[in-house]
């Protein structure tokens, strides 16, 4: 039998699951390190910005001009703490079995990813200035964006191919 989807309504072969399986821990091994870097970027910002000291940029950059603009808080909550937030319920979510936690990780890198697409054009369109990190941690999270999306379409649902109907 062959893992044909919904439509077909076949099984997956036992080493088709095993191949899964072992593409799905290479997926999760990478998006751990990748939201461990994040919360670390995430946690340096955030600490400059309580600390109020000024972060190091280099590569002709001019972080404090992007970290003081008035695009640093949504809603009175700085940028860095929602990513901060954002990363560590990515990163939880990668230690949580099941479908639900693969929706919360995918969901939540996906929303991070539009939002730090925001900000970028912010930096580049209306700050005009870059901020090193914040680059960083965008790309950061486009990468956790594309691999617990590619998780949560490749997990094995119901016998089907992805854990959402239709998918896979």
């Amino acid at each position: 039998m062959t893992a044909s989807g919904a439509a077909g309504g076949e099984r997956s072969t036992p080493g088709e699951l095993r191949r899964a399986g072992a593409a799905d821990r290479r997926l999760r091994l990478a998006a751990i390190v990748l939201a461990l870097v994040g919360l670390g970027i995430a946690a340096y910002l955030t600490y400059v910005h309580y600390e109020e000291i000024r972060p190091v940029c280099g590569l002709g950059g001019d972080c404090v001009k992007v970290q003081s603009s008035e695009w640093s808080k949504l809603a009175g909550i700085p940028v860095a703490v929602l990513g901060l937030v954002g990363y560590a319920i990515i990163l939880a979510s990668l230690f949580v079995p099941g479908e639900e936690a693969l929706i919360v990780g995918a969901l939540t890198a996906l929303v991070g990813f539009g939002f730090s697409a925001y900000l970028t054009y912010r930096e580049l369109f209306t700050i005009d200035a870059i901020c090193q990190w914040c680059v960083a941690s965008a790309i950061v999270m486009t990468l956790l964006a594309i691999l617990t999306t590619s998780r949560l379409l490749l997990a094995p649902g119901d016998h089907q191919r992805g854990a959402l109907p239709y998918v896979g």
